[in-house]
């Protein structure tokens, strides 16, 4: 039988600072928005994560890739993972609620971990995964409200538009992990975002015009929150995740960024955090625990009581 891929103690980590660090990308994006358009949004988000990455490439002298079908892998896995789905959600967003896009984005895990077990022997969807994703998103659901799954409508364009991109996210998790598995972190994460700038930089030009940069400093300091620690750092941990928990795994991350999402806005906003946060902050926990399946393992190994 195929070794199954797991989630390390250092992958868990890994995973963990993934979301919190987009966990808080959610309220730059929104500000951003406020003064400039979804594309030009995406642009600023790659070019300058772009540029920051091959810097890092730079000082590490890693090799460049120059084989074409390399290339083409990232202009392939740029569109799937960046152009794709940050256009349709950044577009969403500003049509839908916080809360259902939020709900949305989260079912990134239940298409990663199928798309994961379509394509890769070692990432089957057994029973224990399947309890602990759906675990993980009724408690992610829960924890925004369950109300918002009311106003879900599949004739909605917006609402469609940000499943579509969690869709995008899944396929590229595989894409990434059969194409570029054998690269450095940062050389993947680098390219992917030079395929991305291809197509965002001049496609941003075209629909919403030249790029502006006399912004207001809450949205010059929204866009550099967003570009270099939400995509040039994060994507660092990303690759790392997915070399060594597989691509099912790493979309498990969507059920993390909605709750540090909301602790953050209590910590940072001081917003009051109604109880059915706590009951699905409850659910998401044993969700995770039952796809990490040490608690699993460790009462199947326990020692049982001698009877006298």
């Amino acid at each position: 039988m195929t070794q199954q891929m797991t989630l390390s103690a250092r992958a868990w980590g890994a995973l963990i600072l993934l979301a919190m660090i987009w966990g808080a990308s959610f309220l730059s994006i929104r500000i951003a928005l406020n003064e400039i358009g979804p594309l030009t949004s995406v642009a600023h988000r790659t070019f300058w994560a772009m540029l920051v990455l091959w810097l890092v490439v730079a000082v590490m002298r890693l090799p460049i890739p120059r084989d074409p079908v390399v290339w083409m892998a990232f202009l392939i896995m740029g569109l799937l993972n960046n152009v794709i789905p940050f256009g349709l959600m950044a577009w969403g967003q500003l049509h839908i609620e916080t809360g259902l896009t939020s709900i949305l984005n989260a079912a990134t895990a239940v298409f990663g971990v199928i798309t994961a077990a379509i394509f890769f022997a070692d990432e089957r969807l057994s029973l224990r995964k399947a309890i602990g994703v759906t675990l993980g998103f009724i408690g992610v659901a829960t924890v925004i409200g369950l109300e918002n799954l009311r106003n879900f409508d599949l004739q909605s364009l917006a609402q469609l538009a940000v499943l579509g991109g969690t869709i995008s996210y899944a396929l590229a998790s595989v894409w990434g992990r059969k194409t570029l598995s054998g690269l450095s972190p940062q050389v993947a994460a680098a390219g992917m975002l030079t395929g991305s700038t291809l197509v965002t930089l001049p496609l941003a030009l075209l629909v919403e015009g030249p790029i502006k940069f006399d912004l207001a400093p809450v949205t010059l300091i929204a866009i550099g929150y967003y570009a270099v620690i939400a995509t040039a750092g994060a994507y660092l941990l990303y690759y790392y995740v997915l070399a060594r928990a597989g691509s099912g795994n790493l979309m498990l991350v969507t059920l993390l960024i909605t709750p540090f999402a909301i602790l953050l806005g209590a910590l940072v906003l001081d917003e009051a955090l109604s109880p059915n946060v706590y009951g699905g902050f409850a659910l998401l926990a044993l969700g995770l625990a039952v796809l990490d399946g040490r608690l699993l393992r460790r009462r199947r190994k326990s020692p049982q009581p001698v009877a006298d």
